[in-house]
């Protein structure tokens, strides 16, 4: 489903060049669960901002079914990340002045909600188990029920695939579990491709697939093998 071939992503600070991927090649398989994981400043969340198109490699490309990020025009990429990708954030990237239902409908309200949207909006409110918080703003929700409502801005559009960076990160471990718990079954219901950046691995199933970065290169991809 997403193909990482011999990328590399440079970031210049002031003088010096910082290396942030060097060479990565992968392959994540569609409709599943996949981890990538490793140290602080091993790349981790460059990678998923270049498979979400915020940002482009310096050099190497990544294919989306078979379509190379890097021949998509400004607007194709603009198109990519509003209709067939959906972002969910350690620090939710909620909006303070609205209130759960809309900040689910909140990236179609520049160009006004539809009817359809504000009923699919509330549908996947009630499955992440809001149905009666959504009037409330984030200010009155716990973290784990925002990280619920950026979930379920992220499955609105019904993307391909939702790109999660340490998504329970701001989280403690039973409300963890909840968001895992929440994020495979609505990814299994929608046919979603999930691609998480973690370090936390006790979320991880034999099932899932993981690719461990180290200094900006792959160390290992492997299928998970629980602990005995």
């Amino acid at each position: 489903m997403i193909e990482v071939r011999n990328v590399r992503k440079i970031h210049q600070s002031g003088e010096t060049e910082v290396q942030a991927l060097q060479g990565v090649s992968c392959q994540f398989p569609g409709q599943k669960f996949s981890f990538i994981l490793g140290p602080s400043g091993s790349g981790k969340s460059t990678l998923l901002y270049l498979m979400g198109a915020l940002d482009t490699p310096s050099a190497g490309e990544i294919f989306v079914q078979n379509r190379s990020l890097s021949t998509l025009s400004q607007n194709e990429r603009d198109l990519y990340r509003r209709e067939k990708v959906g972002f969910v954030f350690q620090n939710f990237n909620l909006l303070k002045n609205l209130n759960a239902l809309e900040n689910v409908l909140a990236p179609y309200l520049p160009q006004g909600v539809t009817a359809d949207q504000r009923q699919r909006a509330e549908a996947l409110l009630q499955q992440v188990g809001l149905g009666n918080r959504i009037t409330h703003r984030p200010s009155q929700l716990s973290g784990g029920e925002q990280q619920r409502v950026a979930i379920a801005r992220a499955l609105l559009k019904r993307p391909l695939l939702i790109l999660a960076d340490e998504p329970t990160g701001e989280l403690d471990t039973r409300t963890g579990k909840e968001i895992f718990d929440c994020l495979r079954e609505m990814s299994a219901e929608y046919k979603t491709t999930v691609v998480i950046v973690t370090h936390d691995e006790r979320y991880i199933r034999d099932t899932d697939f993981i690719l461990r970065l180290r200094d900006g290169k792959v160390a290992e991809e492997e299928a998970f093998e629980p602990v005995e």
